[in-house]
């Protein structure tokens, strides 16, 4: 086989190989680029507007975004879920007991 009928190979195969590249890099590694402070922020004005159905409302913008071929705002709203899940399924921490003497009884209300 000569370097021409590698040549033609190439060019016939490039657009598929650009097309997969071009999708990788918009829909895994530029969302990854986002700034975790923007992805907090959304998630926290999510939970004040909607509340216990943020993590739903943010799938629903995932899967508009799945729907009309816009692969960074579908990694942009995966993110914004992930850390809603996240904020979910971690507890609050709570403030420890306040103590009276070394004995660390808690003090009676």
């Amino acid at each position: 086989m000569s370097w021409f009928w590698w040549g033609g190979v190439t060019l016939c195969l490039f657009p598929i190989w650009g097309a997969l590249l071009w999708e990788l890099w918009e829909g895994s590694i530029r969302p990854r680029f986002i700034p975790d402070a923007e992805v907090d922020a959304l998630s926290t004005s999510m939970l004040a507007r909607y509340g216990d159905r943020a993590e739903k409302i943010a799938f629903m913008e995932e899967d508009r975004a799945w729907r009309y071929s816009e692969s960074f705002e579908q990694g942009k709203w995966r993110r914004v879920r992930r850390e809603l899940r996240r904020r979910r399924q971690t507890p609050e921490i709570s403030q420890p007991a306040r103590c009276n003497d070394e004995s660390g009884k808690p003090l009676r209300p």
